[in-house]
């Protein structure tokens, strides 16, 4: 089997290319990704992408692979920066690294390989099984890590050529390993935030794209100004830090983006904002629609998993229904369904 992995230069990739290579496969590559805007981004900070190739090249270097760079900037810009500058705009809160699975790594890059690998090995956590001729995504075994959430727009063809190595192992287990093997990249710090902007804070980023309008932050329950805003664009619901406001805690609830108005609540009236139904559109089922109408539902990345119950609307609208509710429902998120392990799919809130 000729595969193609893909590597960052982080842990997981890293462990996830020499367990290919323990398991006695041969016939490798090793792909990095340079979607990296340092260019266009230079005047706000420096990319940390020759870092994160340096330990790339090494990891490669010590497993006896080639390594080769791949420069998807143009498609990147075009397919997942520009989407996500659009849904800020809109005052919508925009899931980048979702279109970046699916239109870079599992989609740009396979265009560009074309046939001539059988599989793209990523150490993204999360399993593929077959089944009846179809390719189930499932839940990685360690719930803090799993990844499912960012994957849950992949298509069957897409599924049919990946692998996830580490996608059975919990983070710990990932770590001892990169430690058993030398691995170069085996104390490296977990990498955070939207790829494409490295060590870039997100604001400067937004600020040299939407620029600043100053607006109102409005106490939700009482109608009272509270203080100033830059850009409802700065701004999700469910955010409490970055409001610059005294004798809180407070957290967004609403946005008026017509008037540029931030509606805000303080964390002991915050449950009244609580929503437990929301719709949803455009949804994107991986192997089959719901064989059900009771799920689990995540409304984001993170471990959180709700029961909930989905209706299907006109238009191919969705009704979900929680079992609770949540403050941090937002529009321009993807809510994400699991039947058990199953990830089933997602559609964008509205």
């Amino acid at each position: 089997m000729k595969i193609a992995a893909l590597l960052s230069g982080g842990v997981d990739s890293s462990v996830a290319l020499r367990l290919l290579r323990e398991e006695g496969h041969r016939d490798l590559t090793a792909y990095y990704l340079k979607v990296w805007l340092e260019d266009e981004l230079s005047h706000l900070g420096g990319c940390p992408w020759e870092e994160d190739l340096r330990f790339a090249r090494a990891v490669c270097e010590a497993a006896g692979v080639e390594l080769e760079i791949i420069p998807l900037q143009t498609e990147y810009y075009r397919t997942v920066v520009a989407y996500a500058l659009s849904e800020l705009k809109a005052g919508r809160t925009p899931s980048p690294d979702i279109f970046c699975n699916q239109r870079i790594k599992f989609g740009a890059f396979l265009e560009q390989i074309g046939e001539s690998f059988d599989r793209v090995a990523t150490g993204h956590y999360a399993r593929i099984r077959s089944e009846d001729g179809l390719r189930y995504l499932l839940r990685g075994v360690d719930p803090v890590k799993d990844q499912t959430y960012f994957l849950s727009h992949l298509s069957q063809g897409q599924l049919a050529r990946i692998l996830f190595p580490v996608g059975a192992l919990k983070k710990s287990e990932v770590r001892r390993l990169a430690a058993e093997l030398d691995l170069p990249s085996r104390d490296r710090e977990e990498s955070q935030g939207i790829c494409f902007l490295g060590k870039i804070r997100f604001d400067e980023f937004v600020r040299s794209h939407l620029g600043e309008r100053k607006g109102p932050i409005i106490e939700r329950d009482t109608g009272r100004l509270l203080g100033e805003h830059r850009g409802y664009w700065f701004h999700t619901i469910g955010q409490r830090k970055g409001l610059g406001l005294s004798q809180g805690p407070w957290f967004v609830v609403g946005k008026d983006v017509e008037s540029n108005v931030i509606y805000v609540a303080h964390g002991r009236s915050l449950s009244r904002h609580a929503r437990s139904v929301f719709r949803a559109a455009d949804p994107s089922w991986i192997a089959r629609p719901p064989g059900r109408a009771d799920l689990e539902v995540k409304l984001r990345h993170s471990e959180k998993l709700y029961r909930c119950r989905l209706e299907e609307e006109s238009g191919g609208r969705l009704r979900v229904e929680l079992e609770g509710s949540d403050t941090g429902v937002a529009p321009g998120q993807f809510a994400v369904f699991y039947e058990g392990d199953i990830c089933l799919g997602g559609a964008r809130i509205i």
